[in-house]
């Protein structure tokens, strides 16, 4: 296996791990209208990921430098090409960022309101354009033979990546939901779980339709195998959640969104985004990686900071491993 090979593998690690953890971030966020009814349980929800959401944030960060620098052709189209809803997203995570830090600074109901507003959308509208963004790069995008982007916005709006924006969005709300099920105690917990089989009936039935779609389009016997272990686990998730297994629930979604994330990069490769104009246009693994010398330096760099990256999050969700409810939440933040 060539290192260019290796570091579109890396890639696809660093990406899975941002869904699964920020998956369920985001879905906590939209349940802090969907599923909390008043202020208390809006802090419970914000409180299962306050000391983690940032954390989660790196993987993106990670995921976007290791693509700069492995493939800085692939980078520099994808970031040009799908410049609006990149920046879209952007612009969420900033925002959602200070809402977390800013809702409590004021005891005011109309400041904390507004904020939590802030986070509600914020965790909503990044949670649905990484599907259309992904959607539209599994299934090909206009490049002409300079590697451009030659389409519209308009054009990555297309039925395709619109349905994997809804797939993402309700399969991120359903990993958030087990989530806080597992990490809330009360009555919170229970309407957590009966939301959940809402939620997750809704993506079962999306998610099948576009890994299909996906399947029948482009994919192998590996997709297959993905497309299987998704359908699968996403089953399994929602029995375990009837059975009160909170915590084999929340395994089993976050196995549902690697399968799900792995069957995206099993269909590219050797793509990292083909083109429907010409496949001779497509940028791959080959034509859009960095030198063999940098690549070299980047597995070395990759061996040594990683291990420590992965030790220092697990302590952290660790050390907040315990479940909370309104009791724990102070009459006052101030």
């Amino acid at each position: 296996m060539e290192l260019h090979d290796v570091w579109f593998v890396l890639i696809a690690v660093l990406w899975t791990g941002y869904f699964f953890l920020e998956g369920f971030d985001f879905g906590v966020g939209v349940l802090t209208r969907l599923l909390a009814r008043d202020r208390a349980e809006k802090r419970v929800l914000v409180n299962t990921i306050g000391p983690v959401w940032d954390g989660n944030e790196v993987w993106l960060l990670t995921a976007g430098g290791a693509t700069f620098a492995a493939f800085p052709e692939w980078y520099a189209t994808l970031f040009s090409g799908f410049y609006l809803p990149l920046l879209a997203i952007l612009i969420c995570l900033i925002v959602r960022g200070v809402a977390f830090e800013y809702r409590a600074k004021r005891p005011e109901e109309t400041w904390q309101r507004n904020w939590e507003t802030a986070i509600f959308w914020t965790s909503l509208l990044p949670a649905f354009l990484w599907g259309v963004a992904f959607g539209n790069i599994v299934r090909g995008v206009k490049l002409d033979a300079d590697f451009e982007y030659v389409g519209t916005v308009f054009d990555l709006l297309n039925p395709y990546a619109l349905l994997g924006g809804l797939v993402t969005l309700t399969l991120f709300t359903f990993h958030g939901t087990v989530f806080t099920a597992l990490k809330t105690v009360g009555e919170i917990r229970e309407r957590a779980r009966k939301l959940a089989l809402k939620v997750g009936l809704v993506t079962a039935v999306l998610a099948s339709v576009f890994l299909l779609w996906t399947q029948i389009e482009s994919g192998d016997g590996a997709g297959l195998v993905a497309l299987g272990v998704a359908v699968a686990s996403l089953v399994a998730a929602l029995a375990a959640n009837q059975a009160g297994r909170e915590g084999w629930s929340f395994t089993l979604s976050g196995v549902t969104i690697v399968a799900t994330v792995a069957m995206f990069f099993l269909t590219l490769f050797p793509n990292v985004m083909p083109s429907t104009l010409d496949p001779e246009w497509s940028l791959t693994v080959t034509n859009a990686s960095s030198s063999p010398y940098t690549l070299k330096i980047m597995t070395w760099l990759a061996v040594i900071a990683t291990p420590l990256v992965l030790l220092y999050q697990g302590w952290t969700y660790w050390v907040f491993r315990k479940r909370i409810g309104t009791q724990h939440i102070a009459d006052s933040v101030h």
